[in-house]
């Protein structure tokens, strides 16, 4: 665990100790004043649940510490009971049934001073005393919220509900902006292949200009008038020029290029 985690949990460790303080410290000023104690509600947190436990089974196991109001269970997420639901269903299994398991509760009990002895004392414990319980060999996850009161846990719920309708809000209109797109992309490639024969329709192919080689452009030369007569002396030219040089190679002669413009005129001194 990092150190941020520690001191997180240490925090957490330091306000729960503290509120278990203050309120034992409230406890025998409570109990002081005698016809005017009032008694305060509490909640337990179930963490653990397993399957096929139901609020009945809790209410009927925590009725024999004390008086239990209210049990909420939160049921298990749809995308889990679908993925479930299948797996019995492709089992082929004979009598298999799906059945609606939870993943937390809440129980709240009449005093809080029962609420806080019944998380203490079955923390960690079987569910079940009997060996034919179903439940003998899962143990109670339970932890007393201080200062929390039924009315949080309905904000919280409110507040869960309203934030998955959002989500799912978000994610129908961005299927629907999908659609859209899709169905706007279909039309106009319609629109393009009915338009692709039309011949006052502009080729919008793709054509690609490449330079000519120099074949080419001596095959044009050639192909104009008078084309093929300069390409002749072209190359005859070209021919004598090479013969030049080489017979001035051969001969000890200057260059051709160094006699082209002819003696220099003799200046009168």
């Amino acid at each position: 665990m990092s150190a941020g985690g520690s001191e997180a949990a240490t925090e957490l460790e330091a306000t729960d100790e503290k509120s278990e303080a203050e309120e034992e410290q409230e406890e025998p000023r409570e109990a002081a004043h005698g016809s005017k104690k009032r008694v305060v509600p509490g909640i337990v947190y179930l963490g653990h649940i397993p399957p096929r436990f139901r609020p009945l089974h809790v209410r009927n196991l925590l009725s024999a510490y004390g008086e239990v109001g209210r049990v909420f269970f939160q049921a298990e997420d749809r995308f889990v009971r679908r993925k479930k639901k299948a797996a019995v269903a492709s089992g082929g299994k004979k009598g298999s049934k799906y059945s609606k398991d939870y993943t937390e509760g809440w129980v709240e009990f009449r005093d809080k001073r029962i609420a806080k002895r019944v998380a203490a004392s079955l923390h960690n414990t079987p569910m079940g005393s009997r060996r034919r319980s179903p439940f003998c060999y899962d143990l109670w996850n339970l932890k007393y919220l201080h200062r929390f009161t039924w009315s949080h846990l309905s904000e919280h719920l409110a507040f869960e509900r309203q934030v998955r309708r959002q989500r799912l809000r978000a994610e129908v209109a961005q299927a629907k902006r999908e659609t859209d797109f899709y169905l706007r992309s279909v039309e106009r490639g319609q629109h393009f292949l009915a338009a692709d024969g039309d011949p006052a329709r502009p080729d919008s192919s793709w054509t690609f200009a490449q330079r000519p080689t120099e074949q080419e452009l001596r095959a044009r030369k050639a192909a104009r008038p008078g084309g093929r007569e300069r390409a002749r002396l072209a190359t005859v030219q070209e021919q004598a020029r090479s013969n030049r040089g080489l017979l001035a190679r051969i001969f000890g002669a200057p260059p051709p290029s160094e006699n082209t413009e002819g003696p220099s005129p003799v200046k009168d001194s």
